[in-house]
């Protein structure tokens, strides 16, 4: 006895069948799967540069209190992680 397939099934199924069957079908449908890759690999990117904006504010902000405490910029640069030459610029805006 056969049994129908599942909805999920039969809709791939149908849409396999279309695409095979319509070239400027499988082309818009193609073009529509490679837009929604893009849009997710934008996101991840600007996911990512927040992430490190936010590290390297967070960095400021602890050299920024470092400098305040009286550390030298040698240790705060080993600390930190930050450059001598960011070190020094923040500790000019001071």
């Amino acid at each position: 006895m056969m049994h129908e397939p599942e909805p999920a099934l039969k809709k791939a199924m149908n849409l396999l069948k279309e695409l095979s069957e319509d070239e400027e079908f499988r082309q818009q449908y193609e073009a529509r799967q490679k837009f929604l890759r893009d849009q997710v690999s934008m996101k991840e990117g600007a996911r990512e540069e927040g992430i490190k904006e936010g590290e390297t504010e967070s960095k400021r902000k602890i050299a920024m209190n470092m400098l305040n405490l009286g550390l030298d910029q040698e240790t705060i640069v080993k600390a930190t992680g930050l450059t001598s030459t960011e070190v020094k610029a923040i500790q000019q805006e001071k």
